[in-house]
């Protein structure tokens, strides 16, 4: 009988050590996935913080005003406009094959 009882105390202290173990890392577990939700929040925030400041930056006047101020651009006029005809009459004809001299002499 004392052995029956022995053998029962182990496997109760076994399974109370065990649940232990599981609690504990049940808890870390869940800590972590609290720590990955209020980072997520986080990084959710910040996104739409920095898109609406995307959309800020992207404006038509405020890229309009840097064109003229950083890029010296001008807005466009029939008088500065050149017109391309498709005739092929035009000064440089894009369907003229490279000269020879500029693939010879190369290995392949």
């Amino acid at each position: 009988m004392t052995r029956l009882n022995i053998v029962l105390l182990l496997s109760v202290l076994g399974s109370a050590l065990y649940l232990v173990g599981v609690q504990y890392e049940s808890r870390r577990v869940f800590s972590e996935l609290d720590k990955a939700r209020s980072q997520a929040r986080r990084l959710d925030s910040e996104n739409e913080r920095l898109q609406v400041e995307r959309r800020a930056q992207a404006t038509p006047l405020r890229v309009e005003k840097l064109a003229k101020e950083q890029l010296q651009m001008r807005t466009v006029t029939p008088a500065i406009t050149d017109y391309v005809s498709t005739s092929g009459v035009s000064g440089v004809n894009a369907a003229q094959p490279a000269p020879a001299s500029t693939t010879a002499g190369r290995a392949p």
